[in-house]
């Protein structure tokens, strides 16, 4: 009897101990300190507590009162705030007082994707600068010290509520070698355009497909995967792996936008259509749990490489699947409030999937934000993009957007990577010049052109650009990927 009553002693000092750690506030791993807050828009701050318990939220001379639900889930939204470079704490009180120190109040980024967005710091600080070049800025550690830039990386594994509050760190030493360089790089531009704190938060798999980072349900919910049948437009890859734990968790943390950097595993299995209405899916879910359709999704169209050379490829693979591709990724523009960066010149190694020059992928990426979400109407954010074509006699002559100041061969020497085909559709390489800001296109052989191709070839390097230093988007005029995309 007196070992009963010990036992029940036990379990009731193991319940109102269970009771008590349960009815404790707990914050998502990415309220934490040392982070960066969305400014001029409102700021959900959200946690766990017990059912019924009130929670205040206290930061920046404002205090927001709430009660967890049923399930134990609260939420508050801080007023719209400018910009401050000036360390802040948060105070949220409950059964128990959370004090969050050193934050401040600017511009957040998400940046996503696979190995090239999660490409780091470190791996940049080992790139070795070919003779004579002075601007790689490979050594970017050893100098950044800015306590404005704040970092957040995701990691699967680590991401329930941490009692220490950490995650978010200054963009330096160890925690920015293991940051995604592509990111911390578009944070560097941002900062130097806009002298505000920026935010960024890196959760990107290398290796991963797109199909991992949105759920199966936006799949299924697109017109253009329900109920089809043949197999090369099934939904696999593991719909929603990455995203239930690596996306989801992170919404509604007020953002500015999204960067995206993925699609080398999909070009390997040699997708394209599909692939453009997998963004489709993927850009409407992400901005559905964060409420704003209208959110900025800038992506980076995948660099040259050797696919036809890869060795036990899934499918065939030519020299044309990477162009093919291309054309996929560039077809997504027609989705609201996006924008495309072109990579043809960075890679110097035609069978390096990893290429360098992330330091140059963050600012082009950077140079879409500052022309549509920061004003700056001086800037050309794209390389000439096609527009359309007129047939002159011997000649197609071919109109761009994007030209900014101007069309032009970024090395002074005749245009590259053009080719021509009469009705037989055989394509040979052709002479291009720029003559009133358009591009005129001949070859001796083809009397009566029909249609013109550009940098359509896997390893194809251009110079042709404009003479804001962009390079131009490949395209090809015959039977491409055109009309409007379905809508969801």
């Amino acid at each position: 009897m007196r070992y009963n009553k010990q036992l029940i002693l036990t379990g009731v000092i193991i319940s109102s101990l269970l009771v008590k750690a349960n009815a404790e506030v707990t914050l998502p791993k990415v309220i934490a300190n040392n982070m960066v807050l969305q400014r001029n828009k409102a700021v959900p701050i959200w946690g766990n507590a017990a059912a019924g318990e009130a929670v205040t939220v206290t930061f920046h001379n404002q205090s927001k009162k709430t009660q967890a639900d049923a399930s134990g889930h609260w939420q508050v939204s801080l007023d719209a705030m400018p910009a401050s470079a000036t360390p802040s704490n948060m105070v949220i009180a409950g059964s128990n007082t959370i004090h969050l120190q050193n934050i401040l109040v600017g511009e957040v980024w998400l940046c996503s994707g696979q190995s090239n967005m999660e490409y780091s710091m470190r791996k940049n600080s080992k790139v070795t600068v070919p003779p004579g070049v002075t601007d790689w800025p490979v050594n970017e550690i050893d100098s950044a010290h800015n306590p404005a830039i704040r970092i957040f990386l995701v990691d699967r594994k680590k991401m329930n509520p941490d009692p220490k509050h950490e995650g978010w760190s200054v963009a330096e030493d160890s925690a920015l070698r293991s940051f995604s360089a592509a990111g911390y790089f578009f944070a560097k531009k941002l900062y130097n355009e806009l002298h505000v704190p920026i935010g960024m938060i890196s959760s990107a798999i290398p290796g991963s497909r797109i199909e991992p980072w949105a759920s199966r349900d936006a799949f299924e919910a697109s017109p253009y995967f329900k109920n089809k049948a043949d197999t090369t437009r099934k939904i696999e890859g593991d719909p929603g792996k990455f995203y239930d734990v690596m996306i989801k968790p992170l919404a509604p943390f007020a953002l500015k936008g999204f960067l995206w950097y993925q699609g080398e595993t999909n070009c390997f299995l040699a997708e394209t259509l599909q692939y453009t209405y997998k963004m489709q899916a993927l850009i409407k879910e992400w901005r559905s749990i964060w409420l704003d359709q209208t959110l900025p999704f800038y992506y980076v169209q995948i660099a040259p490489f050797e696919y036809s050379k890869s060795k036990d490829p899934k499918v065939v693979l030519t020299p044309e699947t990477l162009p093919q591709f291309w054309e996929a990724q560039t077809l997504a523009l027609q989705i609201p409030h996006t924008g495309e960066i072109v990579t043809t010149d960075l890679n110097d190694k035609p069978g390096e999937l990893h290429p360098h020059f992330k330091w140059e992928i963050g600012r082009r990426l950077a140079l879409w934000a500052l022309a549509n979400d920061y004003g700056r109407k001086d800037i050309v954010p794209s390389g000439p993009l096609y527009q359309q074509m007129k047939i002159t006699g011997n000649k197609i002559e071919l109109s761009f957007t994007y030209t900014g100041n101007g069309l032009t061969s970024a090395d002074g020497k005749p245009l590259q990577c053009f080719t021509i085909a009469g009705a037989d559709g055989k394509f040979v390489p052709a002479e291009a010049v720029i003559t009133n800001n358009k591009v005129l296109v001949s070859a001796p052989a083809i009397t009566a052109p029909k249609a013109v191709r550009f940098s359509w070839n896997e390893t194809d390097k251009s110079n042709f650009y404009n003479k804001n230093g962009l390079p131009a988007v490949p395209f090809r005029t015959d039977n491409p990927l055109t009309g409007k995309l379905q809508n969801q």
